[in-house]
C-alpha cells in the first residue's frame, strides 16, 4: 500500500478552489493562495458559510489547528 503526504497533496492544489471546515463550524470556499508546513491556509475570494448565514470576504487566513477537513475541489 502506497502512503500519501497529505500537506504535499494540498500543496498540489495552490491557486484551485477549495472547501474548508473548521471544528466551530464554519465553512470557507476560496481559491487556496498560500499553504505552509503548520497547514495555515490563504485563501482568496473566500465565501464563509456559517449556520444560515453567508458572507463574502476577499483573503482570509486559517489557522491550521483550527482546521477540520479540507475539500479539494
Amino acid at each position: 500500500m502506497t502512503s500519501v503526504n497529505p500537506l504535499s497533496t494540498i500543496f498540489k492544489h495552490l491557486n484551485k478552489r477549495v472547501t474548508i471546515y473548521l471544528k466551530g463550524g464554519e465553512r470557507y470556499t476560496g481559491i487556496l493562495a498560500k499553504v505552509d508546513n503548520y497547514m495555515n491556509l490563504v485563501l482568496e475570494e473566500t465565501v464563509e458559510q456559517k449556520s444560515d448565514k453567508t458572507a463574502k470576504y476577499g483573503r482570509v487566513l486559517i489557522r491550521g489547528s483550527n482546521i477540520l477537513l479540507v475539500k479539494l475541489e
